[in-house]
């Protein structure tokens, strides 16, 4: 125990004398030591927002909030294993994953808000809440626009590892495509989260084969997971007006026309683990609306209520 012994030293001040404390080298002005600082630049800074000739700015900014809601939902789901997971190694990659939805999801808040800032709520004057923290902690859950299948509670970990697989193979083809946006800030987003997803559909992948070919309790749980959650899928690649707008307006993508690849890369990963393809039947929406109409299942207030408490509690508050 002697080398973790600290002898008092003579550059060390005293914690009990009044004029100095061991925490005073913690107080200074700057703030760049830390890994989040007193504040934030704009994450969209230095960047071309103009909106392309011809496009609407409403219908933009609706799309980018389909795509930032899914991320964002996604993103705290998965952040909630964090100390959960089967070991460390599981822990520190679910995060990462999470992270970089969160990453994702910010981008395109903002990419919303400078598109059209009608979409920001309004908060109290001289609120210092940038607009894409506004978007994420201040709207109701029948303002989000994510689809159903990234709001459901988590399940166990085979339940994310399929889950984690089905969305990053589909949000992969999408992105993949949307790096040719007309919208510069689109293309760029899409340009980096391709190679995020790659990794996240990667390791859903070597996950879902192991737990597929591993004990038959792990397969049991593979095969129960994948069929719970296939009936939220289709919703993911299924086309709503929004998306088939900005398609038609060169900058967006129709999820419905990305299935069919989509299909392939997880019909690969299903014969390579043996597992057959669930039989059941999409989850229907209610006259005609699902997630991306702002139609959610319970769970979605539940987990808002959670995410958004400490900031709407102190809407005037700087972190």
């Amino acid at each position: 125990m002697n080398e973790f012994h600290q002898t008092p030293s003579h550059s060390a001040p005293d914690p009990s004398h009044e004029d100095g404390s061991v925490y005073d080298g913690l107080l200074g002005t700057d703030s760049s030591q830390w890994a989040f600082g007193t504040d934030f630049e704009d994450p969209l800074a230095g960047v071309d927002t103009t909106v392309p000739d011809g496009v609407d700015h409403r219908m933009l900014a609706a799309y980018c909030l389909a795509l930032a809601d899914d991320a964002l939902v996604f993103s705290h789901r998965l952040s909630e294993w964090c100390s959960n997971a089967p070991d460390l190694e599981e822990d520190i990659a679910l995060a990462n994953i999470a992270l970089d939805l969160l990453g994702q999801a910010r981008l395109l808040l903002a990419r919303a808000a400078a598109a059209d800032p009608d979409v920001v709520p309004v908060l109290p004057e001289g609120s210092p809440v940038p607009a894409e923290d506004a978007l994420a902690f201040f709207r109701e859950a029948d303002e989000f626009r994510n689809v159903r299948f990234v709001e459901v509670p988590n399940g166990d970990f085979a339940h994310t590892v399929a889950r984690v697989l089905l969305f990053a193979t589909a949000r992969l083809a999408v992105l993949d495509r949307l790096t040719g946006s007309r919208d510069a800030v689109l293309a760029a987003v899409a340009a980096k989260g391709v190679k995020e997803l790659t990794y996240h559909r990667d390791y859903a992948g070597r996950w879902f084969l192991t737990l597929a070919r591993g004990t038959e309790e792990s397969r049991r749980r593979l095969v129960a997971a994948l069929d719970q959650l296939w009936p939220l899928y289709p919703e993911m690649l299924a086309t709503h007006p929004v998306e088939a707008a900005a398609a038609e307006a060169g900058v967006g993508v129709d999820p419905a026309t990305v299935a069919a690849e989509t299909d392939v890369v997880l019909e690969q990963v299903l014969a390579m683990s043996g597992v057959d393809r669930p039989q059941r039947a999409s989850l229907a929406g209610v006259d005609g609306r699902t997630g991306r109409d702002g139609l959610h299942t319970e769970a979605l207030s539940r987990m808002l209520a959670e995410m958004q408490v400490v900031a709407r509690a102190h809407p005037m508050g700087q972190w």
